[in-house]
């Protein structure tokens, strides 16, 4: 660092034009509104496949598709030519009067993806994982008030749940620092239960069993103390996604809770928007739960990142209701069923279908899952190791023995997702992973399309990433 003495004379001094040329061009102020107003994200020039390209020329892989999000890889040229094709004969249309076969197509192709045991009968297509499910809770709301039920008017959710950033969607969730701002602006009718969290919650002694019962009961207890006749959904993510890390739930819990909605009349509405889409090895995360839910919603990997575009998709128990009362869905949006949006998103997944990933992305996974625990089972600020498909995080703590995570300040995931980075590849970072204050995790989700030298290469790269971390860190540990 320059003396004052050196500063003092520096700033006394005019700069020649010759200086001046030699000085790197000023940072300017960008007009766009970036998630931080004091660090700029880094630009990318082009993607193709699974890489990123940067002005300075650097190759970046993507081994979280963004946010579990680019399941095919980018630049494909199936899917541009998809979109153009859709421009080129309808741009848009407003829903109220028209549809599009695009839509339709889509539509159809998702509830296809059901079956006898979860019959899907309808979808309604949207922007956004937030906008799905905002339209999930109206949509359960509305099933009641159709069947003169208009007393329940409460939601129940689970701590360490993320949902989406709109007022409603927020209110659902309990992902702690995005919602703090806006608390005393937010409904109230909603309570939150415990997270199906096995490695920071299952208590010492526990068996699977057992963990999945005392949750399950503590679901009923809040269900009996609010007034089950009161209550209009209870709302998780299969597998939970950036909030805790890719946690999924003790055996038998969903079928438990599942029992438990249909024994007090209360929908189960499945959050899917990070996890399903094929990212756990199956199109549906609930698949592997034995389970029909009554709405799920989907997003992110629905159009690959080409196009934003979700979906929430109704049993046929709630569109029954509906066609028996109103016969409408009172709810409406400008751009739903973007007809350029769903020919993306149905491109992407008729490449699913055409190419097998979601069979792709199961065994990926299996050999990631292979690769992790080889490379950091005993690491020692690697607390767990968990996930499905090609859906993976490890959560870091200070003490493996107590799991006691590091402190806030530390920000160990973000310092290893920063090392990462400079190496080539990108992650995920995620904070206040135990209980939104505490705790630090890092998630894995590349394309389905990663190839097994790409698979080494990412958890090759995490590895070094984490070792550096691990030097760093010594000072500040006790």
């Amino acid at each position: 660092m320059a003396s004052s003495t050196t500063n003092e004379t520096a700033s006394s001094t005019e700069p020649s034009h010759e200086d001046m040329a030699l000085q790197p061009p000023a940072v300017q102020d960008p007009a766009l509104l970036h998630r931080s107003l004091t660090q700029q994200p880094h630009l990318v020039t082009h993607a193709q496949g699974n890489y990123l390209y940067l002005p300075n020329g650097q190759k970046v892989l993507d081994a979280c598709g963004g946010a579990a999000v680019a399941i095919i890889g980018h630049g494909n040229a199936e899917v541009i030519a998809a979109t153009v094709e859709q421009m080129q004969k309808v741009s848009y249309v407003h829903t109220m009067s028209y549809t599009t076969s695009s839509a339709e197509k889509l539509a159809t192709l998702l509830l296809s993806k059901s079956s006898d045991m979860h019959k899907l009968t309808k979808a309604y297509l949207v922007g956004s994982g937030s906008e799905a499910n905002e339209a999930a809770l109206k949509a359960a709301r509305q099933y009641f008030v159709e069947k003169g039920e208009l007393q329940r008017c409460h939601f129940v959710a689970r701590r360490q749940s993320y949902h989406g950033n709109t007022m409603g969607a927020m209110t659902i969730s309990s992902n702690l620092p995005r919602k703090e701002p806006y608390n005393d602006i937010l409904p109230t009718n909603v309570s939150f239960v415990s997270p199906a969290y096995a490695y920071q919650y299952q208590r010492r002694g526990e068996t699977e069993e057992e963990y999945s019962e005392r949750l399950i009961q503590e679901l009923r207890r809040e269900i009996l103390r609010i007034g089950h006749e009161k209550v209009i959904s209870f709302i998780a993510e299969p597998v939970v996604g950036a909030t805790s890390g890719c946690t999924s739930a003790p055996k038998g819990y969903f079928r438990g809770i599942r029992e438990m909605c249909d024994e007090f009349g209360i929908l189960l509405h499945l959050d899917e928007v990070m996890c399903g889409v094929g990212r756990t090895g199956t199109y549906f995360a609930f698949e592997q739960e034995g389970i029909v839910p009554d709405i799920v919603t989907i997003g992110k990997g629905l159009g690959g990142g080409y196009v934003p575009v979700s979906a929430m998709l109704l049993s046929e128990k709630v569109v029954d209701v509906l066609r028996g009362g109103t016969s409408a869905f009172n709810h409406g949006q400008t751009f739903q069923a973007h007809p350029v949006a769903c020919a993306a998103g149905l491109a992407v997944q008729n490449i699913i279908k055409r190419d097998g990933l979601v069979e792709s992305c199961a065994k990926a996974g299996k050999h990631l899952e292979t690769l992790l625990r080889d490379a950091f089972t005993n690491c020692k600020y690697v607390g767990d190791i968990r996930g499905r498909g090609l859906f993976w995080a490890l959560e870091f703590v200070e003490d493996r023995s107590s799991k006691r995570p590091f402190k806030k300040g530390i920000a160990f995931g973000e310092m290893v997702q920063k090392t990462a980075f400079e190496l080539g590849v990108a992650f995920y970072p995620g904070t206040g992973t135990v209980n939104g204050i505490e705790g630090d995790h890092i998630l894995i989700a590349p394309p389905f399309t990663v190839s097994n030298n790409e698979l080494f290469t990412l958890v090759s790269v995490l590895k070094q990433a984490y070792e550096v971390a691990e030097k760093a860190v010594k000072p500040w540990v006790t």
